[in-house]
């Protein structure tokens, strides 16, 4: 447990949240993920280029929890006072380099909760936004701290087939969005 005092998320706060996603005060990060966790806010966006193909992340090697796992775009936890939406350009910025310009239709589709444990490190309960937006302008600087590899796939072979994919271990939020963006 030393390691994770000294975690960087043990310096970070997120918003805990009850069941429909109505603030409850901020919880410390790493207490959120820990033990049977607390639930809290966060998103996972998903961004796609203009022939239907949907960007994957892979999560850097060295991540607390779905380490090297396949994600959406990317994913995170607003802090207060912060919109989903907020969240997001900052993470994309943050994480990939990419800009508001870049895309102009950035917008939440979906909400949903869930909770699932991962290995003996910890767990994931959170009420999830879902975003989407279309990039017009393709250009990526990915931050290698925060995103292992990058991917562009065929968004509706991947869910009609995920047979195919399942090489890449997709983070289970992903895995949720996705099969609830296709059943909408």
């Amino acid at each position: 447990m030393d390691d994770e005092v000294d975690h960087e998320n043990a310096l970070q706060d997120v918003i805990a949240v009850d069941g429909n996603d109505e603030s409850q005060g901020t919880v410390n990060r790493l207490d959120a993920h820990t033990g049977d966790g607390i639930r809290h806010r966060a998103f996972t966006a998903l961004l796609f280029d203009e022939e239907g193909r949907i960007l994957l992340a892979q999560r850097a090697h060295d991540k607390r929890l779905w380490d090297t796992h396949w994600d959406g775009t990317v994913a995170s936890h607003p802090v207060e006072g912060q919109t989903q939406v907020e969240a997001t350009r900052e993470r994309l910025g943050e994480e990939l380099g990419i800009t508001p310009d870049q895309y102009d239709d950035l917008r939440v589709t979906d909400s949903f909760e869930y909770k699932r444990y991962y290995e003996n490190a910890g767990v994931e309960w959170e009420v999830c936004s879902v975003l989407q937006a279309t990039l017009t302008d393709t250009s990526i600087e990915r931050d290698p701290e925060e995103v292992g590899g990058l991917m562009w796939v065929p968004y509706d072979d991947l869910h009609a087939n995920p047979e195919y994919y399942r090489q890449l271990r997709l983070c289970p939020w992903f895995e949720i969005a996705m099969r609830r963006d296709t059943e909408q």
